[in-house]
């Protein structure tokens, strides 16, 4: 009796480990549900079966600094096996954000089993642990990142800017550096100016030796008062720090290590430009600043025109307000002006000018006026309010039918909007009422030269009829000529696009082919399909054309296949156009 409850006992155990075996687990979990966009994650896909073809999901949003790492343990337990394996991966964040990891497949026996979706917050960048053993502090504490602010109190519209300085150990060496979160620059008006083939400099960092480089600079113009948020630059730098360890030879090992660097936020105060004294006529303009207002003849008839320049020049926010609208008389018809830049920005702000030009056509005869235009701007230097006024310029028109409203000059009409012409009871006094009328002498058309040409032109006409009509019956029974014809057209067709398409890469080289190819066409009699070097060799030698031309075709078809996957620049295409229009004279040439 008791030995059959001890095997009952054993059957029902077994019982159950098989029934338990047959359950497939298989899930992800991650170190942290919410990090730092300095710090990293981990996560881990772990089954309790073996299975086939693992799937990762997608981390499009993270970057992957480590992985898959894989484990495996089997261990028996009270006679109970329990087997885990993992699946393990690092990643860094690229940018901030609340993100879903998504799901990872795996196949047990033929059936595909997946984890659930886990979501994953990216804060700004955190402070991290100190821990001197760890890589990943050795770095903290050897690179950093600095944000270097000209001016945290600017007014409203002055420029300020900001210099990205990356500060390196000399006990560290950089293998990489990616930018994973950019600043935004809300509220300013921003421009990125060029880092490129920046040196490394020398510098101190609390008060210790470092290397540094710039790595982006940018110049803010703030468009809103009060404190505005300038966002953090955040870097992910591949890089090796020393460690406790040293080789057989006693140098130093070095660790691989990612980090993580941020420039940190600044906050500026931006100051509101000063009600006391601000014109009417201010549009924004803050700087140092030129006023000009100009026009390219002040005499002229009527009908003729002038252009009427109004420009600004001078250091400040030129890209950000507009210039002062010009009056002119209403018999002066004026045109919606073209708009000028020629602006550079440094690290001192915009420099440079910006103007409108009008065209400008007078009516009437007369002298007209262009009454004086001001223009205000806030002075950075003085802090006050500043205003500049151009001369007035008299427009004297010479000739041209006279006007009503010549004598009083007083009249204007703005640019944007033109008025009606006010005329007088003598509008139409230059109209002639005295004329001296002379007798019509009658003519007669018959039996002169024009009705004996007219009666001659159909007899002449019509032999040349049949003459031109035979050669065209003749030419379009020519079915090989008419060939050789239109596939010479069709070339000197490509070429002439190839010849157009000159800067585009691309463009060219195509063009360039098919002229090539529907000159052989042409001149050898042969297909698309037989274009091969051997048979082009082969035929241009049966035409005894020399060797060195056969080479010079030869090889500009190859350049065109090339050229498509290799970087060309005009002066080269212009070579290669060139090449070709000669190769292809000289084969016409040679070929018997």
């Amino acid at each position: 009796m008791k030995l059959l409850k001890h095997i009952l006992t054993i059957l029902v155990t077994l019982s159950v480990s098989f029934i338990s075996a047959q359950e497939v687990e298989f899930f992800a979990k991650v170190s942290k549900h919410k990090l730092g966009i300095n710090e990293r994650l981990r996560i881990d896909f772990i089954m309790n079966q073996d299975g086939d073809n693992f799937s990762p999901p997608d981390f499009s949003m993270f970057t992957v600094v480590g992985g898959p790492n894989q484990s495996v343990s089997n261990s028996w337990i009270n006679g109970v096996r329990t087997f885990k394996k993992t699946y393990s991966y690092w990643l860094a964040p690229k940018k901030r954000g609340v993100f879903t990891i998504s799901q990872a497949t795996i196949y047990v026996d033929g059936s595909a089993f997946k984890t659930s979706p886990i979501k994953v917050e990216v804060t700004a960048a955190v402070e991290l642990p100190k821990d001197p053993n760890d890589p990943n502090y050795l770095a903290s504490q050897n690179i950093h990142l600095v944000a270097e602010v000209s001016n945290t109190n600017p007014y409203l519209n002055e420029a300020i800017t900001v210099v990205y300085k990356l500060y390196i150990s000399h006990k560290i060496a950089v293998d990489n550096v990616n930018e994973i979160d950019t600043p935004r620059y809300n509220d300013f008006w921003s421009q990125n100016l060029d880092t490129k083939n920046q040196k490394v400099q020398s510098g101190k960092y609390n008060g210790e030796d470092y290397r540094y480089v710039i790595y982006k600079k940018a110049v803010l113009y703030p468009q809103k008062t009060g404190r505005l948020n300038i966002e953090p630059l955040s870097l992910d730098i591949a890089l090796r720090v020393p460690t406790n360890r040293r080789d057989i030879f006693g140098s130093v090992l070095m660790a691989r290590a990612n980090k993580t660097v941020s420039a940190g936020s600044k906050t500026i105060n931006v100051k509101p430009l000063p009600e006391m004294g601000k014109p009417q006529d201010f549009t924004g303009a803050v700087g140092d600043f030129t006023f000009d207002v100009a026009t390219t003849k002040t005499e002229l008839d009527a009908t003729e025109s002038l252009q009427l320049k109004v420009s600004v020049k001078g250091k400040g926010n030129l890209k950000l307000f507009k210039l002062p609208k010009v009056s002119l008389p209403s018999s002066l018809e004026v045109y919606e002006p073209e708009h000028d830049e020629k602006v550079k920005t440094n690290l001192s702000g915009m420099q440079g000018s910006i103007s409108d030009s009008y065209t400008v056509v007078p009516q009437y005869k007369g002298k007209y006026p262009i009454p004086s235009i001001s223009f205000s701007y806030f002075d950075l230097k003085t802090e006050s309010y500043k205003r500049l006024s151009s001369d007035e310029i008299v427009i004297n028109v010479l000739n041209g039918p006279s006007s009503g409203t010549s004598g009083n000059v007083n009249k204007v009409v703005s640019a944007g909007n033109k008025q009606a012409v006010v005329l007088n009871s003598d509008q139409f006094a230059f109209i002639k009422t005295r004329t001296d009328f002379s007798e019509v002498q009658s003519s007669f058309f018959f039996k002169t030269k024009l009705f004996w040409s007219l009666f001659l032109l159909p007899f002449i006409a019509i032999p040349l009829a049949v003459i031109v009509r035979r050669k065209k019956e003749a030419r379009d029974a020519d079915v090989y000529g008419n060939k050789i014809r239109k596939a010479d057209k069709l070339a000197r067709k490509y070429l002439k696009g190839a010849k157009k398409s000159l800067g585009q890469k691309e463009a060219f080289y195509i063009a360039l082919e098919k002229a090539l190819h529907n000159y052989l066409k042409a001149k050898l009699r042969i297909e698309t399909s037989d274009l091969s070097k051997d048979k082009i060799t082969e035929l241009l030698s049966g035409r005894n054309v020399d060797n060195e031309v056969i080479n010079a075709f030869n090889s500009i078809l190859e350049r065109c296949e090339l050229a498509r996957y290799t970087p060309i620049d005009i002066v080269t295409m212009q070579e290669d156009y060139e090449k070709a229009s000669k190769t292809i004279s000289l084969i016409d040439k040679q070929a018997r």
